[in-house]
């Protein structure tokens, strides 16, 4: 990329709910985004988890709106008392809440479809329909995102820094292809798939302290990023170190070789190699 390109941009992830903080529900979500990410060739770089409380979402995504960051935020975005994320990303912006027209159609064809499985009348009057019309109710000028699931759509906002943050619902079943749809609809121009690598070997019983004189030498000479992820307790390898370099593959190879040369020159004893 040249200098007078512009630099991709982050992803981050918000997880919004108290069942999650409290353990009453296990988040899938991290892993997951990670896993969509990777399959494009792009990588998370940061994620928050928090509770159903205003004040914090609405800080998280003020900040998120001010960055330049793409950010996903799953949860929060239904009709009960305990959803505040619609209004957060409002209050974040400064701007007006609004049914939006796009939502309010797909939502009544969401009540029409239940009323004919039921075998009943649709009702526009009925309370519970006119209450449902408030989960398309987002912040002036959102973007809606398509849900395959049950039609109730999720919705995108861009903040005045650059930030975009595109919102989701919290069930899995909903969340995951929304998302999906959104990086490559949104963002096929920034997939990776097959334009990145990762390369890696375990070395045994090694400090990463004397290493790391190494692993600076090798981001200097070489467009890459080093890693090392240390490991005290392996039921194979014991205490070891994998050290790797990710990046693209033509300068991750030169870089590898490099790395390697270096652990040799160290005497480090050498385990496996893998690639990713």
């Amino acid at each position: 990329m040249s200098s007078s390109e512009p630099a991709a941009p982050s992803f981050g992830l918000i997880i919004i709910g108290d069942e999650i903080l409290s353990g009453k529900r296990a988040d899938k979500h991290l892993p997951k985004v990670i896993e969509l990410l990777q399959a494009r060739g792009l990588s998370l770089t940061w994620a928050r988890c928090l509770g159903d409380e205003r004040s914090r979402i609405t800080a998280a995504l003020r900040e998120a709106y001010a960055s330049s960051d793409v950010v996903f935020s799953c949860g929060g975005i239904g009709a009960t008392p305990d959803d505040h994320t619609r209004q957060c990303a409002a209050a974040a912006l400064g701007c007006d809440l609004a049914l939006h027209p796009q939502a309010r159609a797909l939502i009544e064809q969401r009540m029409r479809d239940l009323a004919q499985e039921r075998g009943e009348v649709y009702d526009p009057e009925r309370p519970d329909n006119v209450h449902r019309f408030n989960m398309g109710v987002f912040p002036v000028g959102a973007r809606i995102i398509g849900n395959p699931y049950n039609r109730i759509p999720g919705f995108s906002c861009d903040g005045p820094g650059g930030g975009t943050v595109h919102f989701v619902p919290g069930f899995p079943v909903m969340a995951w292809p929304m998302i999906e749809a959104v990086l490559d609809q949104n963002y096929a121009h920034l997939h990776r798939a097959g334009r990145w690598l990762e390369r890696s070997v375990v070395v045994m019983g090694a400090m990463e302290a004397t290493l790391t004189p190494l692993m600076e030498q090798i981001e200097r000479q070489h467009p890459v990023k080093v890693f090392s992820l240390p490991s005290v307790d392996h039921p194979v390898f014991g205490r070891h170190i994998e050290l790797g370099v990710k990046g693209e593959p033509v300068a991750v190879s030169t870089a590898f070789d490099d790395l390697l040369t270096g652990l040799r020159a160290h005497d480090a004893q050498l385990g496996p190699e893998m690639v990713r």
